[in-house]
């Protein structure tokens, strides 16, 4: 499937190659091939000059196995084997430019990690070892609703702040929404920063006794209350995390405001990912306009896993009804050879049996061996000897078979039956694919439609998963040029 001419097409090196690119973001539903598209734009990046690092939040073992790296956590962890390009890097240096060889570093996201080092550097050892110690901590940093996009979030401020690289690209966590990436921040820092929270912390803010002597009777009803619910330990849980966090829960809106900000800005670039499926492109129309809404920088739209076809001049109803005229042909013939067989065949083959002195019963059959074991009991003696023997013995025939016509091509063979067979099977098929084509077409039109304005990059759907560095270049140049790489010989 190729791009229609009014379809604006995404020119990836340029938006790699621009140095006031520093994010990219890869966002969409989950299973549409984020975490790939990102690595491919990590390497294509990095051999054209970037220093690059990937932060992926996808657990999959095989991503850190096409970097070829052993494993991946929250440390960024530089991937060997990347080449220069003959892109921007070459370029420069061939100009006598001092751009620096480029790099690239991948790391996965450990979400409690992530929220540990927060604690750790945001308060004392003594109020850090109380919070990380505590059960409710532990479960909120494990798997509390949105955690993980925050976490996100809160890394990819970490590595920005850094500016130890010129490039991220951030594949954003898989979630049931695409939009879940931007919403959910929002609702731990509400949580974080709340009125449930804040009531909580009253007492520690009052000041110990004082405090809980000004708010016995209001406190005493509310954790009264929140007990039933809760349980006592989970509420005292809760209360002491608080009062240990009491001077964090600012910050975290504070850096979720400045991390947001920081995707608004103009060195930031959305690529939504997703495949030609209905519900895929629905979840990418609804980011674009969330984006657009946001006022956040789109560059435009991935196409993965696109089926092509290299006989598409045939379509799926001309292909069809070939198949079925082959398949009515084979029936025509099958009846015809059915029909051919004459109806006294067995008794003359068998008189021809007889006449060759072919294994049968002579005579009177069976009877006259009864009839000599019941008078003796030795075994009768059979005469082999033909009744009428031939009158020559034909001469073997030692005259080599034409090689010019196979055996297999013989007309009227089950041979060739099977080949007509098989050739009705392999036109069914193509039609299934050029239907699978054609959905795919009036899916992504309809999308196109709706976005004119979104550039859009397609990339063919392989045979398998991508398991090395060599098939994320083979992506990235789909990307970057729309076209299919030639397959090498073995």
């Amino acid at each position: 499937m190729t791009l229609d001419a009014s379809v604006t097409p995404l020119e990836v090196d340029s938006l790699i190659d621009d140095p006031a690119t520093r994010i990219i973001v890869c966002c969409g539903s989950g299973g549409v091939g984020k975490t790939t598209t990102a690595a491919a734009l990590g390497v294509r990046a990095a051999e054209r000059g970037r220093r690059v690092v990937v932060l992926t939040i996808d657990p999959a073992r095989r991503l850190a196995q096409s970097l070829g790296i052993d494993s991946l956590d929250n440390t960024p962890r530089r991937v060997k084997g990347i080449a220069p390009s003959g892109g921007a890097a070459s370029g420069a240096a061939a100009s006598g430019g001092d751009r620096p060889e480029g790099e690239l570093h991948a790391m996965m996201l450990d979400m409690k990690r992530t929220f540990d080092e927060i604690v750790e550097t945001h308060a004392d050892p003594e109020r850090a070892r109380a919070i990380l110690e505590n059960p409710f901590y532990q479960s909120l940093s494990a798997g509390f609703a949105g955690t993980q996009e925050y976490m996100a979030m809160e890394k990819l401020g970490q590595l920005r702040a850094r500016d130890e690289w010129d490039l991220i690209v951030v594949d954003t966590p898989p979630s049931r929404s695409a939009l879940d990436f931007l919403d959910a921040p929002k609702r731990l820092g509400s949580f974080l920063d709340g009125k449930l929270i804040k009531l909580l912390a009253a007492p520690a803010r009052m000041g110990g006794r004082a405090g809980m002597k000004f708010l016995n009777v209001g406190m005493s009803m509310m954790t009264g209350t929140l007990g039933k619910l809760l349980g006592s330990q989970l509420l005292r849980d809760v209360q002491t995390f608080v009062a240990a966090m009491d001077t964090m829960f600012g910050g975290f809106r504070t850096r979720a405001d400045a991390t947001y900000r920081l995707l608004q800005a103009p060195g930031t670039a959305f690529l939504v990912v997703a495949a030609p499926e209905r519900d895929a492109l629905r979840e990418a129309a609804y980011f674009v306009e969330r984006l657009a809404a946001e006022e956040m920088p789109l560059a435009g739209l991935v196409l993965n896993r696109v089926h092509g076809s290299g006989a598409d001049r045939l379509s799926a109803e001309r292909a069809l009804t070939a198949a079925e005229i082959l398949a009515s042909e084979l029936a025509q013939e099958s009846g015809s050879e059915d029909a051919s067989e004459p109806a006294g065949s067995a008794p003359e083959n068998e008189s021809k049996n007889l006449d060759d002195g072919g294994i049968v019963d002579q005579g009177g059959g069976k009877t006259d061996v009864r009839e000599a074991t019941d008078a003796s009991p030795e075994a009768p003696t059979v005469d082999h000897t033909p009744a009428h023997p031939p009158a020559h013995t034909p001469e073997p025939d030692h005259r080599p078979v034409d090689s010019g016509t196979p055996a297999t091509a013989r007309p009227g063979t089950a041979d060739d039956h099977s080949t007509e067979q098989l050739t009705a099977g392999l036109l069914r098929l193509h039609a299934e694919r050029m239907q699978v084509l054609a959905r795919e077409q009036r899916t992504r039109d309809r999308f196109t439609a709706l976005h004119p304005e979104v550039a859009v990059a397609q990339v063919a759907a392989l045979p398998g998963d991508v398991h090395d560095l060599a098939g994320l270049r083979a992506i990235g140049d789909q990307l970057a040029t729309g076209t299919t790489p030639p397959v090498e010989a073995v």
